[in-house]
Order: C-alpha cells, then sequence, then structure tokens
C-alpha cells in the first residue's frame, strides 16, 4: 500500500451504502486515507435517512453529492469496495477487490438503517486495520 491509500466505495446510486462508507472512512481514517465513492447510476442527492443516521453518529455527509463511476476513480484506488449491489467496476491488476453484502437503504426507516450503518462502520473499521501502517508506539 502507498503511504495515503486511496479507497473507492461503489453503490449503483452512490446515495444510500457508499456514502456511509465513505463518511465513516474520512472520520474514522483522520485523513490518512484517500475517500472517493461513486456510481453507476447515480441519484441527484443523497438519501436523507443515511444523512441521519450518520448525524447519530456526529458524522455529516450532508455536504456529499452522488458522483458518476469513472473508470480513472478506479485506476487511481488502492481498494476498490462494491456495496452488494451488483455493481461492476472496470478490473486494474494490482487493485484490491471487495464485495460487500450490505441491505440497501433506499425507502427504509431509520431503524432498518441503523443496523446497515453499524456493519459499515465494523467493516471500515476491519479495513482501516489492514490497509495503514500500525501506529508506532
Amino acid at each position: 500500500m502507498p503511504e495515503k491509500p486511496t479507497v473507492l466505495f461503489v453503490c449503483v446510486h452512490n446515495a444510500g451504502r457508499s456514502q456511509m462508507a465513505a463518511g465513516y472512512m474520512t472520520a474514522l481514517s483522520n485523513g490518512q486515507v484517500e475517500v472517493l465513492s461513486a456510481g453507476s447510476e447515480p441519484k441527484d442527492q443523497i438519501n436523507p435517512v443515511a444523512i441521519e443516521a450518520m448525524a447519530e453518529e456526529g458524522i455529516d455527509i450532508t455536504g456529499n453529492t452522488p458522483k458518476i463511476l469513472t473508470t480513472e476513480a478506479v485506476q487511481e484506488s488502492d481498494v476498490v469496495i462494491t456495496m452488494g449491489c451488483g455493481d461492476t467496476c472496470p478490473i486494474f491488476p494490482g487493485k484490491r477487490y471487495e464485495d460487500w453484502e450490505l441491505e440497501d437503504p433506499a425507502g427504509q426507516g431509520i431503524e432498518a438503517v441503523r443496523p446497515i450503518r453499524d456493519d459499515i462502520k465494523a467493516r471500515i473499521e476491519a479495513l482501516l486495520a489492514e490497509i495503514l501502517p500500525a501506529p508506532v508506539n
């Protein structure tokens, strides 16, 4: 891994799961990871319930906007994570690809979105432990 790895989160609409994952990665990595998120068919805004769920964690994702997935975004990333939504990314040698099977929060209330958010947080914490160098004591 480079000194500052780049992680790309991909979901079809780039409005819920990938935005929550990007929010956690940004907050929990303390600037040690370059964070990107995108989708093949991005919505025009982030899911308001995803925004509410992240606000409960003290993470503000209201300023983010869904973006279209580009080949360049995949190329410049070290780790590419799809959110179990069947999105396919261009494959480049030397990249790490993972597919996280996550329920879609679209159209669901906050009670249903919280467990999805918490699952994403646990996965982000595990990924950070793998891609960042251990702190020097």
